[in-house]
Parts: C-alpha cells; structure tokens; sequence
C-alpha cells in the first residue's frame, strides 16, 4: 500500500502549522513535511507531532531576501548560507525531521557550482541526517541554480557524503525531462525523498501527463516503501482527498 506525506507547504496553508499537522493526521496522511517552519516555536510543533503520531519528514533552508530562492549557490553569500543550514540543522534536531533541503538560489556558471558544493560538504558534515537538493524546473524557478537530475547526480558524487541525496520531485522532474519512471529507475540509489503532483498544473496527482497508477506501481516493483511527498496545490479550501483513497 502507497503511503503518503503532506507537505504543508502547500496543503493547509490557512491554519497554523501545528494545526495543519493534526488536519494531516485527520486527513488520513501517514506522514507531513513542511518548508520553513522557522515562526512556530519549537515546542509547539514539536506537541503536534507527539500528539498525532506523524513523523516529519524534512524541511528547508530559509530562501533568503524577498525574491530570493535560497541562499547556498550564491558567491559571497556563504556565512548567510551556513548560518541558514545551521538554523534548519538545528530545527531539525528539535523536531526530529528526517531531512534538511538545502535551497541552492539564482545562479549559474563555475563559481556558483563550487559555492553550492562547498555549502553542501558543510551542511553533510555537521549533521547526520540526511541532506537534501532537489532540481526545480525552468517554467515556475528559472534561474534556479540546480535544474536537472543529472546535474545534481554529478554534486552528489563529487561530494561523496553518505548522508547526501536527491530530491526526486516527480512534477518538476516531469515538465524539465519527462521519462519519469525511468529516471527514478536509474535514480534509485541516491534519492532521499519522492514528491508528487500533476503536470503541468501542479494539481492532486489523479490527472495531467503522469500516470501516477503506473509509478507507484513501479516505485512498489523498486521497493520503494517510504511515505511519497503530496506537494501540489489544492483545488479550493474544499477540495478532497479522493485521489489518495484512490491511488494508495
């Protein structure tokens, strides 16, 4: 049976975050995940979890300045970046969250490559948990520094950190390369996290160009048995969770 994890970022955005994650846990999600939960005391999201039982599955690294998009890619910038990882480590290890996402930002060319590692060689080393980088597709981030799997297989083995490892987000991953089932195939090894939602929309995964039947049949054949991040955009404050009844 497919599990799933709600990503608050997306979902329950109305409420609190420590009342989104008992909406989760109603909801029927066997797991959450958020992005930056950095304004909710500690202490309160930390009861929520107790509470409903739900593991956190990861969150991210602060984006930085408005119009910023993370902070770990950008030259000149790396005692912000470090102090952004050191905050989400920190985080982390209150709440008990599974994975960190370091954001990589705006940026292209040599220097911003080297930074980005950099960063990435010091947010592994201080933690043991695991670390996260996750290609963001050209529509809706261009610019972003880390755009392709391949690109980021390539950090990945250059680095060499046991505890580093992609973000497969099956949206962004199937509006920049499409052949989804395949890459997750070849992928396997060193992904961290799986996300979902339609493409091109970003709706619930039960229409678009994805046929998410056939891949989490697939992500079953791969032995894939963690929870699958739902990070889409809900259709209105009464939308359903049918598609998980379904798909699950």
């Amino acid at each position: 049976m497919t599990e799933f994890s709600a990503n608050l970022g997306f979902l329950w955005t109305d409420r609190p975050l420590p009342d989104a994650i008992h909406a989760a846990h109603a909801a029927g999600f066997a797991a959450v995940e958020c992005h930056w939960p950095y304004d909710t005391p500690v202490q309160e999201l930390r009861a929520a979890l107790k509470a409903t039982g739900l593991p956190m599955l990861g969150l991210n690294t602060r984006r930085g300045a408005p119009g910023e998009n993370g902070l770990a890619a950008l030259p000149g910038r790396e005692t912000e970046a470090r102090a952004a990882i050191d905050e989400a480590i920190a985080y982390a290890d209150a709440i008990d969250a599974q994975a960190i996402h370091v954001m990589a930002g705006f940026g292209d060319g040599h220097a911003a490559a080297q930074c980005f590692e950099t960063n990435l060689a010091y947010a592994a080393a201080r933690t043991r948990r695991t670390i996260l980088i996750e290609p963001l597709n050209r529509h809706d981030a261009p610019g972003y520094f880390l755009a392709r799997t391949d690109q980021a297989r390539g950090i990945i083995a250059r680095i060499g950190a046991p505890n580093l490892r992609l973000m497969f987000d099956c949206y962004h991953v199937g509006r920049t390369e499409g052949d989804v089932i395949t890459r997750l195939t070849d992928l396997l090894p060193i992904i961290g996290h799986i996300q979902i939602a339609s493409v091109p929309d970003r709706g619930a995964p039960d229409h678009g160009e994805l046929n998410y039947a056939a891949i989490f049949a697939h992500l079953d054949t791969l032995g894939w048995r963690r929870p699958l991040g739902a990070e889409y955009r809900p259709a209105g404050p009464d939308a359903t969770f049918d598609w998980m009844r379904a798909l699950g």
